[in-house]
C-alpha cells in the first residue's frame, strides 16, 4: 500500500483541511483529488502527514490556512482553531475560543468542536464545557498534554 493510501485508511478518506470527503477515485492531479500533506515542519509531532484534498494543499502554501466554523452555527469572536490546536497540542489546558447568545447555540458549537478536534489533532483528547459569563454562553475547549 502506498503512503497515500496509509494516511487515507488512517483520516478516513476526510481532508484535514476543509474536514470534506476526499474521493479515493478521483485523480491525484485533479483539485478534488486526495494528496499527502505535511501539516507540521516539527519532527516530533506525533502525525507529520495529513490527508488533504490537491486544492486544499495547494492553496495551504500560499496562505495560512483556516479552519471555517459552520455557517449554521451562531458564535460570536470565534476562535482561530489552527492556533487553539497549536497551543492545546504544546501545552494542554483550557481556551475560550466562543461566545454565544443561548446554551443552546453554545452546547451546538461546543458538540461540533470536539468531533472537528478528533480528526483536526486525531489522538488529543479535548472536551469542551459551556459556561454562562456576562450574559452569555462562552463555550471552552480544554485538553491535557499529550
Amino acid at each position: 500500500m502506498s503512503l497515500l493510501d496509509d494516511v487515507a485508511e488512517r483520516d478516513g478518506w476526510r481532508c484535514w483541511v476543509c474536514d470534506e470527503p476526499v474521493d479515493p477515485d478521483m485523480s491525484v492531479n485533479d483539485s478534488r483529488g486526495p494528496s499527502v500533506d505535511s501539516r507540521t515542519a516539527d519532527r516530533k509531532a506525533k502525525i507529520a502527514e495529513r490527508l488533504a484534498h490537491r486544492g486544499c494543499n495547494t492553496r495551504k502554501g500560499a496562505v495560512k490556512v483556516v479552519i471555517a466554523w459552520p455557517d449554521r452555527l451562531h458564535v460570536v469572536e470565534p476562535a482561530p482553531l489552527i492556533t487553539v490546536a497549536g497551543r492545546l497540542e504544546r501545552k494542554g489546558g483550557r481556551e475560550m475560543v466562543a461566545r454565544c447568545p443561548t446554551r443552546q447555540d453554545a452546547q451546538e458549537a461546543a458538540d461540533w468542536l470536539v468531533d472537528r478536534f478528533s480528526r483536526l489533532v486525531p489522538g488529543l483528547p479535548v472536551t469542551a464545557n459551556v459556561e454562562p459569563g456576562g450574559g452569555q454562553f462562552l463555550v471552552i475547549l480544554a485538553a491535557g498534554r499529550r
